[in-house]
C-alpha cells in the first residue's frame, strides 16, 4: 500500500496533516487489512482483523465528526461551503 499526504509546516511549530487525508489513510489501511485477511493463506485471524478494522474506522469517524463540529455555520445553521 502506497500513500502520499500533504504536509503543512507551521513556522516554529509541528508539521500538520489535513484531517481528510488522515481519515482516508485510516480507512484505506483498514480495507487493506480486511483484504489481506481474506487471502487464502494469510495466517491472519479474521476476528482480530475485524476488531482492528473497527477500531481504525471508529477513529476515522471521530476525526470526521470533530471536524464537522468545527465547521463555521451560515446564518441558516448549515455548514458553510468553502466557496462562500
Amino acid at each position: 500500500m502506497n500513500a502520499s499526504m500533504s504536509l503543512v509546516h507551521v513556522p516554529g511549530g509541528p508539521l500538520l496533516l489535513p484531517a481528510d487525508e488522515v481519515t482516508l489513510l485510516l480507512r484505506h489501511l483498514a480495507e487493506h487489512w480486511r483484504e489481506s485477511a481474506e487471502a487464502y493463506d494469510s495466517g491472519l485471524e479474521p476476528e482480530t482483523v475485524e476488531a482492528l478494522v473497527g477500531a481504525l474506522t471508529e477513529v476515522a469517524d471521530r476525526i470526521d465528526a470533530e471536524c464537522i463540529g468545527l465547521m463555521p455555520l451560515t446564518r441558516e445553521g448549515e455548514p458553510r461551503s468553502e466557496g462562500r
